[in-house]
């Protein structure tokens, strides 16, 4: 019998010096959405260290690496998300951020560095792969609306050769350390944003009555806005609505000509969405007639609604129970309200996405804050899990298509 191999997280523990000064370098020099130009170069020179082939683009930050080019059966693409975040770090970590302003707030440097981790303990078993594996190095997952996907699918990361299964992962704060999380179906929200310009008439503050008030007008937008959510759709299917700007006036006794909301809607299904986008539009446009004041409406779609495929979620559930044990891989009790342009990857190709646990006693601090600081051990389960979970949709797509 062929000698059985060690496991995934064995062999990524061996990775750990390279794993650390990976994540280091990227810690240290994040860029914001668009702008990966540095962390580009050093993404394909980390696969050139490795020897792995890859692709990069002119006026596009992406990278697409392949292992096993050839090799028959199902291809694997894995993908890690690159941008940092406008926020100014606050961890006190050796390797934190040299670029005022800038941080990777949000994990995408663990991503990185687990996929380059991932890349090399496949590399090493290239000739025992079920099929290539696809290494994505993703842009501007952070920029909201168009995102990076898009642009990368539009170049072909899917095809040539042909991607049967697609995953990727999201550290999770809220899961301890050493726990993934899986969860079939919708798994996080649709992201639709809007902006709305209220006119009223300006004029002193002692005569209201003169003219309509924007800020008063606005502000009963702002309330109204939240019956769509309680009065409009199924309590069981999950929205919400909020207002994160305000902007009007420029003292107390001016009332204002203008005032200006925006805000974000998340839904879970499509059905949903366009409900919501229907109902703001006609919500916000009745409150105006009624007190006298005019408005203007952008209504600006976003990502779509990330669904699991049920198979090969399952299917990566399993293969990361034999490699962490059952008490190590959870099912997710609820969907997440945040958006994830991983989406535009499952709307094409079945796949999942994974929760990975970095949640540590004593630092509570959350995505998008200027103290989140993951613990890098995290790096040995990320880079285990994405090579696992390769391998066993592999193994399972070769059985399917022999049976």
């Amino acid at each position: 019998m062929p000698p059985v191999p060690e496991p995934w997280s064995t062999a990524a523990r061996e990775l750990l010096p390279a794993l650390r000064s990976w994540r280091k370098s990227f810690h240290e020099e994040p860029e914001l959405s668009t702008q990966e130009h540095l962390t580009q170069a050093k993404v394909t020179r980390a696969l050139t260290e490795l020897g792995i082939p890859y692709r990069a683009y002119d006026g596009f930050t992406g990278v697409v690496g392949l292992i096993g080019d050839g090799r028959p059966g199902p291809v694997v693409a894995l993908r890690a998300d690159m941008d940092g975040l406008p926020v100014t770090e606050e961890t006190g970590l050796p390797f934190r951020s040299r670029f005022p302003g800038r941080m990777h707030a949000c994990g995408h440097d663990v991503h990185m560095t687990s996929l380059l981790g991932a890349a090399a303990l496949l590399s090493r078993r290239a000739n025992a792969l079920g099929g290539p594996v696809k290494l994505l190095f993703q842009p501007a997952e952070e920029e909201g609306s168009v995102g990076g996907a898009l642009p990368l699918i539009e170049r072909g990361c899917l095809e040539r050769p042909h991607v049967a299964f697609v995953v990727g992962q999201h550290v999770d704060p809220s899961l301890p350390l050493g726990r993934i999380g899986w969860r079939v179906g919708p798994f996080m929200a649709a992201a639709d944003f809007f902006r709305i310009v209220v006119r009223g008439r300006g004029g002193h503050a002692a005569t209201p009555h003169q003219g309509p008030d924007a800020i008063v007008i606005a502000s009963e937008i702002v309330v109204g806005l939240q019956a769509l959510v309680s009065r409009v759709r199924n309590p069981f299917d999950p929205v919400v609505v909020s207002v994160g700007s305000v902007h009007g006036g420029t003292r107390d006794n001016i009332l204002p000509e203008k005032v200006v909301l925006e805000g974000t809607v998340r839904t879970m299904r499509p059905e949903t969405r366009d409900l919501m986008e229907r109902s703001l539009r006609r919500r916000v446009r009745a409150i105006a007639a009624s007190l006298g004041a005019t408005v203007r409406i952008e209504y600006r779609r976003g990502y779509p609604s990330l669904v699991n495929d049920p198979d090969a979620t399952r299917t990566v559930a399993d293969a990361l129970r034999v490699e962490f044990g059952r008490a190590n891989v959870v099912e997710t009790e609820h969907a997440l309200m945040g958006a994830e342009d991983f989406a535009r990857y499952l709307e094409r190709v079945p796949g999942t996405f994974l929760r990975l646990g970095v949640g540590r006693a004593g630092h509570p601090a959350s995505l998008h804050s200027a103290t989140f600081a993951p613990d890098e051990r995290a790096l040995v389960v990320g880079s285990a899990t994405l090579a696992a979970a390769a391998v066993g949709l592999q193994r399972a797509g070769r059985a399917r298509a022999a049976g």
